[in-house]
């Protein structure tokens, strides 16, 4: 089953908390929701669609935008990754944001993705940048044995303080944040033809036996299963 995205543009619509968007491969928007289009301050989804990040938002936060886009473009999944968007009265504010190519037949003819309000949360709003440069070393290394105690010395928390902050804001502890960002590359790359116990190791699993328990905890069926259900859906198009 493919789903349109104007069914989720009109889904996300409902979400204020939430900016919903769907790009080009030349990433220019071709599906945005109204909590985008108040936020940028426009009137009809006419004055977004078949433009650039860098043509509507500011100098100091396209850029990012952009790069994250080509990223994306080139079949990478961007899971979680804290940043600045403008809110409603065109001020920054933290926000999580996740994108992800959009496939067809083999190739990326696209990406879709949200970015989720963070807001004010009792009280965090001073600890959100450590917090960001703890998840931006989790996005970045979470192929390799990670240490909490590189998570403590990149934010200059304790550990309660660590875990409680994560708990609050992304409602995970640090190492549940890593394994499902691990999980989310390794859907991704079932999708193409490397083998399951290499794509486990190339996601930062000691062994395809705890990669297959996690992956099973996670998304519900083993990665062999997925990859079958994958080339059947495939078969069915």
């Amino acid at each position: 089953m493919r789903i349109d995205p104007a069914e989720i543009e009109a889904l996300f619509d409902a979400i204020p908390s939430v900016l919903f968007f769907a790009k080009d491969t030349d990433g220019r928007y071709t599906h945005v929701n109204m909590t985008m289009m108040q936020r940028l301050g426009v009137k009809s989804r006419s004055e977004v669609i078949g433009r650039r990040a860098d043509e509507l938002y500011p100098v100091g936060m396209s850029e990012a935008y952009v790069a994250q886009d080509q990223r994306v473009l080139g079949g990478e999944v961007i899971e979680n990754v804290m940043e600045l968007q403008l809110f409603a009265n065109q001020q920054p504010g933290w926000c999580l944001t996740c994108k992800r190519p959009i496939i067809e037949d083999g190739r990326v003819v696209g990406l879709i993705g949200i970015s989720r309000d963070l807001g004010q949360r009792g009280g965090l709003e001073s600890q959100y940048e450590p917090l960001r440069l703890a998840l931006d070393y989790l996005n970045t290394h979470y192929a390799e044995n990670v240490r909490m105690q590189t998570l403590l010395d990149i934010t200059g928390f304790s550990l309660s303080k660590l875990e409680r902050s994560f708990r609050k804001v992304f409602q995970m502890t640090p190492q549940q944040v890593l394994t499902r960002l691990r999980i989310q590359i390794a859907l991704h790359l079932l999708h193409g033809e490397d083998s399951v116990a290499s794509i486990g190791q190339a996601c930062g699993f000691s062994d395809q036996s705890a990669f297959t328990r996690k992956f099973k905890a996670e998304v519900g069926m083993a990665p062999r299963q997925y990859r079958a259900m994958i080339a059947a859906r495939a078969l069915l198009n």
